[in-house]
């Protein structure tokens, strides 16, 4: 049977009069966004009757006035073109509406030109199947934020657009509003000082490397804040274990700004290269648990957020996975702790 569209319809009312046709959809409906809203306008989707007449309108910024009566088609969410594959998922939670993961380092987020297969999406598409509800009119999850090839840790994931809605007003506000905790554990070279600070330093691509992000003054940088607070030290004061809190969640942040202040995270071909000398102060031992890393030594160990549908907080810690504790393990052959 074939699956007929929903429709959304209300009546604009005196406060609204003179609002945005987009705006004042969105407002009218819990689960769709603005980006959605304007696309289903632009797509010849919506109906306004005025006066006793109808009219398509598909300009989102078309002014209503008060007693026009709007009508919204929701076409059912089309198949996504991306291939669902049985991957194995390490699933910390999952309701109706999200899913937290525990993705591990070598996973690609989304299938990208380089990665087309084997992503942590093709994954949730085989593993959720129908209980998709669609985000942005396409049957597939709803990705709020990604995670580098080489970083482990916890991910959010939606199942539906008022949930992707939710968790992304959450992740735009970083936390500020207090709803939403984003902390990293990371290995770096050296012994930041002081230890406990804050980089806070704009953020670009590279002009001369387009797989680099920069430190940056020019108008196109984003505004980008890490806080940090070192744990412990290594390898008579060769390596660091830091705490990284995110206030803002630019591409590779935690890394461009730890690299900055002389302290790269360990095992990060693209900005810690300079770096290589400080392993000839490592044991044979931390040299090869170091070479064997195979990646940046960076994991998102805590996760909180309010449930986008529910409200109630939700807070996930996941343990360093198993090659940064060996590289941890062997690095404390020769551990100086630090003073507390």
């Amino acid at each position: 049977m074939t699956e007929l569209p929903e429709k959304l319809a209300f009546a604009v009312d005196y406060a609204s009069d003179g609002a945005r046709l987009d705006r004042r959809v969105a407002m009218a409906s819990e689960d769709l966004s603005r980006v959605r809203v304007q696309e289903l306008i632009k797509d010849g989707q919506c109906v306004v009757t005025r006066r006793q007449a109808s009219s398509t309108i598909k300009d989102p910024s078309w002014r209503v006035k008060q007693d026009d009566i709007v009508e919204l088609i929701l076409p059912p969410p089309i198949d996504t073109t991306v291939t669902a594959q049985d991957i194995a998922l390490d699933i910390i939670f999952e309701d109706d509406a999200l899913l937290v993961v525990n993705k591990p380092a070598g996973m690609v987020v989304h299938p990208a030109p380089g990665s087309p297969d084997h992503t942590l999406v093709n994954a949730l598409l085989a593993h959720c199947g129908d209980t998709l509800s669609g985000i942005g009119g396409e049957k597939r999850p709803g990705i709020v934020h990604r995670l580098d090839k080489d970083t482990s840790g916890i991910m959010v994931v939606a199942k539906n657009d008022k949930a992707h809605r939710g968790l992304s007003e959450q992740f735009a506000a970083h936390g500020q509003d207090g709803r939403m905790q984003r902390l990293y554990k990371a290995l770096v070279w050296g012994v930041p000082l002081p230890a406990a600070g804050t980089v806070d330093m704009p953020l670009a691509r590279a002009t001369n490397n387009r797989k680099k992000i920069a430190i940056s003054r020019a108008k196109t940088a984003r505004h980008a804040v890490t806080h940090y607070r070192r744990q412990r030290q290594f390898a008579n004061g060769q390596v660091s274990l830091v705490e990284c809190r995110l206030e803002t969640g630019r591409t590779h942040q935690i890394r461009v700004h730890m690299a900055h202040i002389s302290h790269p995270v360990l095992g990060d071909k693209l900005y810690g290269s300079g770096m290589k000398s400080r392993a000839i102060h490592l044991t044979d031992a931390q040299k090869t648990a170091l070479t064997a890393l195979d990646r940046q030594a960076l994991h998102a160990a805590v996760l909180g957020f309010e449930h986008p549908i529910t409200g109630e907080t939700h807070y996930y810690e996941a343990p360093l996975p198993a090659d940064l504790q060996q590289l941890v393990e062997d690095l404390e052959s020769t551990e100086m702790k630090l003073a507390t």
